[in-house]
């Protein structure tokens, strides 16, 4: 009992920590009423009383913030394959030692024929184009589409995920369904709570907004929209480390 007692304790400073180390908080948007800043005494507890939380604790270590406007994506990969602890290649900046940074993610050939950093650069991904280059790497990546799936079963399937360790969830949605500005983006799920029944979106754009609580239907509309580059619809991914055949 000690023990876990004290576990969770590290845990909860853990929480004290990472909020303190967004530093670029008070200069992002304000948020919509529909919306809880994970930087509020609310948000805090949202998470302390959820019961599917598993992802936030290794996200959190692992939390960055996109380096451009169209690198959502890369951002949130890069969380999770250091999170997964997949091989990484060396860093530069950080030689001798080897962790996935934005810079060096598309070093990977087979990363680089699923579309070219400059592609991304100019415009993002799409839903599709996250799991093939999640899957570039050794993980499995699922993804769904929003008219393959309903709330229901979203609401299901991520919330077991965030029970879990060592397999991760990453949204693709509309900002301005959730009431921000504007345009697709993607990032990380860290948690759900289910009593209000809201998700914890670790959002990589920290310049703009802090991490949000979404009330599931929400974040369900805002999946269930067109891509207008692929033509489908957002959706969701969830990821794992690839089994050993």
């Amino acid at each position: 009992m000690i023990i876990k007692t004290f576990a969770s304790l590290i845990k909860f400073g853990a929480v004290a920590l990472f909020m303190a180390g967004d530093s670029v908080s008070t200069q992002t948007l304000p948020l919509p009423n529909n919306l809880i800043s994970f930087n509020s005494e609310t948000g805090e507890q949202l998470l302390l009383q959820s019961k599917a939380r598993e992802d936030f604790w290794d996200l959190s270590t692992q939390y960055v913030t996109q380096n451009t406007q169209a690198y959502c994506g890369v951002a949130s990969i890069v969380m999770v394959l250091n999170a997964l602890s997949i091989p990484a290649p060396i860093a530069p900046e950080y030689t001798p030692y080897r962790v996935f940074t934005q810079a060096n993610f598309f070093n990977n050939a087979q990363t680089r024929k699923v579309l070219a950093p400059e592609v991304v650069a100019r415009q993002g991904m799409t839903l599709e184009q996250l799991g093939q280059l999640l899957a570039s790497y050794a993980v499995e990546a699922k993804v769904y589409h929003s008219t393959d799936t309903n709330l229901e079963q979203f609401r299901q399937l991520v919330a077991q995920n965030l029970r879990q360790e060592n397999n991760f969830v990453l949204v693709n949605y509309l900002r301005r369904k959730i009431g921000q500005e504007r345009g697709g983006h993607i990032s990380p799920i860290a948690a759900y709570n289910q009593q209000t029944d809201r998700f914890l979106i670790l959002d990589v754009s920290r310049y703009k907004y802090p991490p949000v609580w979404v009330k599931a239907t929400d974040l369900w509309q805002a999946m269930d929209t067109t891509d207008r580059v692929s033509g489908k619809t957002r959706g969701f991914v969830l990821v794992s480390k690839k089994v050993k055949s």
